[in-house]
């Protein structure tokens, strides 16, 4: 009898577990009222950095600076569109430190976090982290970019980058604005060039 109850337990928690991962997000948008009274009066935070840049305005809010970020906000920069750059890996924001554009640590998902950003002033915010499919369950980190960018306040334009274009419903739906497909948009732009007339070859 201990057997089976034990197995009745394991089996309910593993399968309960798995969709309290899935959906944490949401879950703690839900649960978030009533967690106030356990937190701790008068708790010493660490300083963040976030709140150093309060005092600075910003165009352009870009989270993941990869290959794709890091040249969207080098090429915003350099026509006078004043970006701040936020990346979750320590390395990346190191090396990206060194460009001309102000970088920032944090968890683009961390509602907190985000509270700590200028985002006001922003007219854009503009997500092009990517979806790592893997593993038996996962959270589409741009479906939960938006919903804590709205739910920060955020009332400027979202643009989320994908690279499926069956993504690009749901996430017009959750309230991005604009859906960029960068294999997409770069082949418009080739054809663009390509079919330009030249000096040489007048159309």
């Amino acid at each position: 009898s201990a057997l089976a109850l034990v197995t009745l337990v394991g089996l309910i928690t593993i399968a309960v577990s798995t969709y309290m991962i899935t959906y944490s997000h949401k879950l703690y948008e839900w649960c978030e009222p009533l967690l106030g009274g356990f937190e701790r009066r008068e708790t010493p935070r660490e300083p963040q950095e976030g709140a150093l840049l309060q005092g600075r305005r910003y165009d352009v809010v870009l989270f993941g600076l990869g290959r794709l970020g890091t040249a969207i906000a080098a090429r915003l920069q350099q026509r006078g569109t004043r970006v701040l750059g936020v990346d979750f890996n320590p390395a990346i924001v190191r090396q990206r430190r060194e460009l001309p554009f102000d970088v920032e640590y944090g968890d683009a998902t961390d509602a907190e976090f985000l509270a700590s950003l200028p985002l006001r002033q922003a007219t854009w915010a503009v997500s092009t982290i990517p979806v790592h499919l893997t593993g038996l369950m996962h959270d589409d980190t741009r479906l939960a970019i938006v919903q804590a960018l709205r739910a920060a306040g955020f009332g400027g334009r979202i643009a989320v980058a994908s690279h499926h274009a069956h993504h690009r419903a749901a996430l017009l739906e959750a309230g991005a604005d604009l859906v960029l497909e960068p294999i997409i948009d770069a082949a418009a732009r080739a054809v663009e060039l390509l079919s330009a007339p030249t000096p040489d070859h007048p159309r």
